[in-house]
């Protein structure tokens, strides 16, 4: 159908492109302040990457944390963010979002369905950087019930099958600990078979698990909270073009199930479209690790193919180029399906663990494996010599394995033979079998391993200090390493086999390059002047970090605050004090 002939026409004050965290925060705040707002969303499911995410979000000075009595003036964590962007600094928005979300917090806590949980013990990522905190900057959804969205259930997009367990989504922290820890604690073992048959009992009467955790919970409230304020949220249904009157940016066409649709917004449009992972032309062009586009393997929704980006640049709208990386790196696996595709799983947990090293084709260790995973990545970058791929191999021993899994390869009592049998691990009885299986050099890994395995007694990583910021303690596992009097809660020997290891390629969690805005989400053109009626959200928003990765949750938590800041400039209404 043409869409200069639209088959029908639509009205609202907000309409919101995309469905993820940052584009429900501002459908749910543009609700609340009396607009009548549409989501439209591109995918037959929303939710976006948010809901395959882990849902934390970096919110210093939130109520849960000044509540526990963890207060700190603004200047605490403006200054940490200075010394980590450096001369990418953005004071102003930096600023605003300091100061807004905290008010932010306690909107969705009060007059919404979210509630969260505190991460007061969750330290930044840069421990050794002046004003990085032990704590109370980080929160996360609470675990929701997904009964609440009535049928609209079967259009939340359910957690990526890889990182669950039969569809059971698991909360990281103490509730994965209990999964760890099944089969050799009693307390832990009742409440994994709790949580076990509970989820069995969804699948039966619902036909999905209806605890939800993590970033689905946070989508889940979110949805649950718009569509309480009578907010369309209307899915299946991509942003084909903008409309505008003049330099006024309008509403947008939108491609419906049933036909073209005309959606006319009088208070303007909000991109939160996710960014551009899977845009092979974009990544060609800001990401130099990826040369074609194809050499990078995002773990973010596939739907997120940059269309916020293109739509944005067609009223004007400039991407941001500046920043010191354009994506938010991860170790990313490659999942075989029985379809012959491939999921491309993050890997978060496993790589503090005591008891596994990354290597390179060397069979060498080129970092600390218990740093964020955005640092890890960029050291896999530099490691590797121009023309060679990037990739790196995850190696443990059957202990470790059996314990903690590898990738989307479960702990005991899960079987272990599906992934040896599609070649997701490869294992060897010793380890030159092993790396014969990858393609390491045997005699390399076998001294890395040796060397390796005579520091983990005296607990210090001589090569990369491993194991000495507060975020790589937390990240351990300090109970297990006590056990077996390992000094270092990150480090335990390679040396029970068979031996295991997954393959790592060059990945993401979503992009940080997008469209560049004012402190109000205002996208803003090429002589730095707002476009009227145009706003960004998400990752369609060019990121205030930077391109550099300060602590877990800085996209989250932005992408929160900003929507609920757009929202309110859209509305005409003054930020809350």
């Amino acid at each position: 159908m043409s869409e200069r002939s639209p088959d029908t026409a639509l009205s609202c004050d907000l309409l919101v492109i995309g469905s993820g965290a940052g584009g429900l925060a501002a459908a749910v705040t543009a609700a609340h302040l009396g607009l009548n707002v549409i989501v439209a969303e591109k995918d037959a499911q929303f939710g976006g990457t948010t809901a395959w995410s882990g849902g934390w979000m970096w919110l210093p000075r939130n109520p849960l944390a000044v509540e526990a009595g963890i207060t700190e003036p603004i200047d605490e964590p403006l200054a940490y963010l200075r010394h980590e962007l450096g001369d990418r600094f953005d004071e102003a928005r930096a600023r605003t979002f300091l100061e807004a979300a905290p008010r932010m917090v306690e909107f969705f806590r009060s007059k919404t369905a979210l509630r969260f949980i505190d991460g007061n013990a969750i330290p930044d990522f840069h421990g050794r950087t002046p004003h990085a905190a032990l704590g109370g900057r980080s929160l996360c959804a609470a675990p929701f019930d997904g009964r609440r969205l009535g049928g609209r259930i079967a259009d939340l997009k359910p957690a990526l099958p890889e990182t669950t367990l039969w569809g059971m989504g698991i909360a990281s922290g103490a509730e994965l600990r209990h999964f760890l820890n099944a089969m050799r604690q009693p307390a832990s073992f009742w409440y994994v078979t709790k949580r076990v048959l509970a989820h069995w009992k969804d699948l039966l009467v619902h036909r999905r698990g209806m605890r939800l955790v993590n970033g689905n919970a946070l989508v889940a409230a979110l949805a649950t909270s718009a569509l309480e304020a009578g907010v369309q949220i209307r899915t299946a249904s991509p942003a084909r073009r903008l409309l505008r009157d003049g330099e006024r940016v309008t509403g947008a066409v939108l491609a419906t199930p049933d036909g073209t649709v005309d959606v006319h917004a009088r208070c303007g449009v909000l991109l939160a479209c996710g960014g551009f992972p899977h845009d092979s032309a974009r990544k060609a062009a800001l990401l130099p690790h990826a040369p074609t586009g194809k050499e990078h393997w995002s773990a973010a929704s596939p739907g997120n193919t940059g269309d916020g980006l293109r739509l944005g640049e067609s009223a004007g709208g400039q991407v941001g180029t500046t920043a010191l990386q354009a994506a938010a790196l991860a170790p990313v696996s490659l999942v075989p399906r029985p379809d012959g595709s491939f999921a491309h799983f993050p890997h978060l947990i496993e790589r503090a663990k005591p008891g596994l090293i990354m290597v390179r084709a060397n069979g060498q260790r080129f970092t600390n494996e218990a740093d964020s995973y955005h640092d890890v990545m960029q050291a896999l970058i530099q490691a590797t010599p121009a023309g060679q791929p990037v990739q790196a191999w995850l190696v443990c021993d059957h202990h470790f394995m059996r314990h903690y899994g590898l990738g989307a390869a479960k702990p005991a009592p899960m079987p272990l033979g599906p992934m040896l049998a599609n070649g997701y691990v490869k294992r060897g009885r010793t380890l030159p079998e092993l790396a014969r299986a990858c393609g390491i050099a045997a005699d390399g890994l076998e001294r890395t391993v040796q060397r390796y395995n005579a520091m983990v007694s005296t607990g210090k990583d001589a090569d990369f200090a491993k194991g000495e910021t507060p975020y790589n303690r937390i990240q351990g596992d300090a109970a297990f390493a006590a056990e077996r009097g390992w000094p270092n809660p990150c480090m335990g020997p390679v040396e029970r086999g068979p031996f295991y290891a997954v393959r790592i390629v060059a990945g993401s969690l979503g992009t940080f390059a997008g469209l560049q805005v004012n402190a109000s989400a205002q996208v803003l053109d090429a002589t730095g002047q707002p476009i009227p009626g145009l706003y960004a959200g998400g990752n369609d928003m060019d990121s205030m970090m930077a391109g550099h990765y300060p602590a877990g949750g800085i996209t989250l938590g932005p992408a929160m605050t900003f929507g609920w800041i757009a929202a309110h400039h859209a509305a005409g209404h003054p930020l809350p004090l």
